[in-house]
């Protein structure tokens, strides 16, 4: 598993990452600082990604992006999704159509108070995803 730390987004995955058509797309922001509760995000979310869905992150069906929004090459990804603070997205990606879904409030109210909680949510949440026809 590798983390890419540049000025750009960062996408978690193996070098050679190759990105399905249809995803789903695991997308973690931050900015240049970061609290406890967000740093409890990126971590269970990655652990949760290294549990159940190693193969699926491989193939590319689901990709995980880290993305410092303090980065200024990181404006636009930040704009589309109206990102001005530390966030989670899970999005499925079906035929070229992006369905969003924000897990940020889930995400802080869980991943560090009930850490297996926000793991099974969010399990729960890319199985859904995965699934869709």
């Amino acid at each position: 598993m590798m983390i890419a730390y540049s000025g750009k987004a960062q996408v978690a995955g193996p070098q050679k990452n190759t990105v399905a058509k249809d995803r789903v797309e695991v997308m973690y922001f931050h900015g240049k600082q970061r609290c406890v509760t967000c740093r409890a995000i990126e971590k269970a979310t990655k652990e949760v990604l290294d549990t159940y869905f190693v193969n699926e992150v491989k193939s590319g069906k689901i990709q995980y992006r880290i993305i410092d929004i303090s980065q200024p090459v990181n404006e636009k990804v930040a704009d589309k999704y109206e990102v001005s603070w530390s966030s989670l997205f899970v999005n499925g990606w079906k035929k070229g159509k992006e369905t969003k879904n924000n897990l940020t409030e889930f995400a802080f109210s869980y991943a560090k108070s009930s850490p297996a909680q926000f793991k099974a949510g969010l399990k729960k949440k890319i199985d859904e995803l995965l699934k869709q026809k």
